[in-house]
């Protein structure tokens, strides 16, 4: 299939990126990381934020 969308001039690289990156602007990080099987952290980042890392058992991080 990729052949066939090549010869007719479609990058399906670049519609599958476009399509993620709508994604990651259209949905909540926790749904983002569920659907492509993702850690949240990474779902997070993705979205433009930072991950705060949880405090260790001391309190401290």
């Amino acid at each position: 299939m990729t052949e066939r969308l090549r010869q007719l001039g479609i990058n399906s690289a670049r519609s599958q990126s476009a399509a993620l990156f709508q994604l990651t602007t259209e949905l909540p990080a926790a749904v983002l990381a569920r659907t492509l099987s993702i850690h949240i952290a990474v779902a997070v980042v993705r979205q433009g934020g930072r991950v705060m890392a949880a405090p260790g058992p001391s309190g401290c991080t």
